[in-house]
Order: C-alpha cells, then sequence, then structure tokens
C-alpha cells in the first residue's frame, strides 16, 4: 500500500507546531509559577504577554484537521491559566476570552467549555460582552440536538445578557429559546430546564426589572458546579434582591423568593 508524503507531513508538521508554541513559553517563568517564591509583577506580566502572542498564534495557525486536539489543548491550558488563584489575584483573569475565542473556534460543539467562559469572562473578567459574543458565534453550528443539551448554552447566553448586561429584553429571548431546544428532550432534567426557562422569560416580559427573574437567574448559576467565590457572589446576589438560599439536608439549595416581585 503506498503512503502519500503528505498524510506523513501533515501530521507531523501539526505535531510540531503544537509542541513548538508550547515551549515558547518560558521555562524560567514556569519554574517560578510552580514555586512558591514571590514573583516580581513584571515577570507575572512578561509572561501573560508570551501567553498572548501564543494564544493569537494559534487563532491563526492551521490545524490540518485537528481541531478538537487544538481546542481540548487549549482547554487544559486555560484551567491552569485559572486555577492560579495567587497570580489571578494580581494579574486579573483578562486572558478568559481570549483562549475561548481558541478553543470555540476550533470546537464550537465544546459544550463544557460554554459554562467556564460564562463564568471566567463575564463574573472574573467583568466582560460579558466578550462573553456573549463568542457564545453568539457559537451558536451559529449549533442545533437542539448538537451538541446534546445544548440548550445550556442559551441558558449561559440568558445569564449573562440579564445579570451583567441587564438587557431583560434580549435575556427574554434567549431564555425562550433554551425552553424551546430543551422541550426537544424528554429526561426530568430538560424538562426541568423547560419550565424554569419558560418562567425566567414570564417575568421579563411581565415586568423587565422582575426580582424573580433575576434571583431565578442567579439560582441557575447556583445549580452549576462553581467555585466557593461564584457561588458566595450568587447568594449575597440572591440576598439583596430579597430572597434567601436554604441549604437542604441532601446539599441541594432550595430559593425562597421575596414577598413581592
Amino acid at each position: 500500500m503506498l503512503i502519500s508524503r503528505q498524510s506523513v507531513i501533515t501530521p507531523l508538521v501539526v505535531s510540531l507546531c503544537i509542541l513548538g508554541i508550547g515551549f515558547m513559553q518560558s521555562p524560567r517563568l514556569q519554574k517560578l509559577l510552580n514555586s512558591r517564591e514571590y514573583i516580581p509583577l513584571d515577570t507575572l506580566e512578561k509572561g501573560l504577554q508570551q501567553e498572548t502572542l501564543r494564544l493569537n498564534l494559534l487563532k491563526q495557525t492551521p490545524s490540518f484537521g485537528y481541531d478538537n486536539l487544538v481546542a481540548n489543548w487549549a482547554y487544559l491550558n486555560f484551567l491552569q491559566y485559572f486555577g492560579d488563584d495567587e497570580v489571578r489575584e494580581r494579574t486579573g483573569y483578562s486572558l478568559s476570552p481570549e483562549y475561548f475565542e481558541v478553543i470555540l473556534k476550533r470546537d464550537p460543539k465544546f459544550l463544557a467549555a460554554y459554562l467556564s467562559l460564562s463564568s471566567s469572562t463575564s463574573i472574573y473578567a467583568a466582560m460579558p460582552e466578550r462573553s456573549i459574543a463568542i457564545i453568539e458565534e457559537g451558536l451559529k453550528s449549533l442545533s437542539p440536538h448538537v451538541p446534546e443539551k445544548s440548550y445550556y448554552i442559551w441558558r449561559y447566553k440568558g445569564i449573562d445578557e440579564l445579570l451583567f448586561l441587564g438587557n431583560s429584553q434580549a435575556a427574554q429571548k434567549s431564555f425562550e429559546t433554551a425552553a424551546n431546544w430543551a422541550s426537544e428532550y424528554k429526561d426530568e432534567e430538560s424538562q426541568l430546564v423547560v419550565f424554569t426557562s419558560q418562567k425566567t422569560a414570564e417575568f421579563l416580559s411581565s415586568n423587565p426589572d422582575s426580582k424573580y427573574a433575576q434571583i431565578a437567574t442567579w439560582s441557575m448559576i447556583l445549580s452549576n458546579p462553581v467555585d466557593e467565590q461564584t457561588r458566595k457572589r450568587a447568594i449575597s446576589a440572591i440576598e439583596k434582591l430579597g430572597g434567601a438560599v436554604i441549604t437542604n439536608p441532601d446539599g441541594t439549595n432550595s430559593i425562597k423568593l421575596p414577598p413581592k416581585d
């Protein structure tokens, strides 16, 4: 059997590109990041500049059919970036959307990535506009069954629109679409999404400034696996709106709404 030169060279080029991009990171900086020593701020900022260049290169580099590999690799790098709490406290989370432009451009069906995008970019980096723009671009490649339970992506979009942009009209449409897409599934989880999304859209339709809708949306954030800081922020927001979060014996949360919307 004859094997073309291109079929051998192409995967090799892709592998070398990925390895080359990886080794562009400063070994000295990585050693410092992995240590407990104090790192000067200018050193951290230089590392961020290098990471920005690396991500910009990834946005432009052809993947030769290895899109999922690049997306997964970029996502693992994001998790390392986001999880470094000590460094993020000093430099912020401004690279969060840059990671997801790479990840979701390569693999718009990467469902789990959308939750991380919404949380890291809207809540931590305070860039809900970027988060929504990236989600909207990804949605162009999706349908109610591609990927499975893709209705969650419309929910993340609605959450960002309502809580961080105050755009209740856009949020209403996103929650209505989430309910429509979820209605194509018959399992209990999907039917719960239909119910809660419809109710939130109804609240917004009758009262764009609805406290009930905002509380319900913060409750959606609590229902996801989130870090402690996000959990505390959601509970605090619910309490400021007049609601209360009650932790049940099984660890789940119940929300008590205020007497009036």
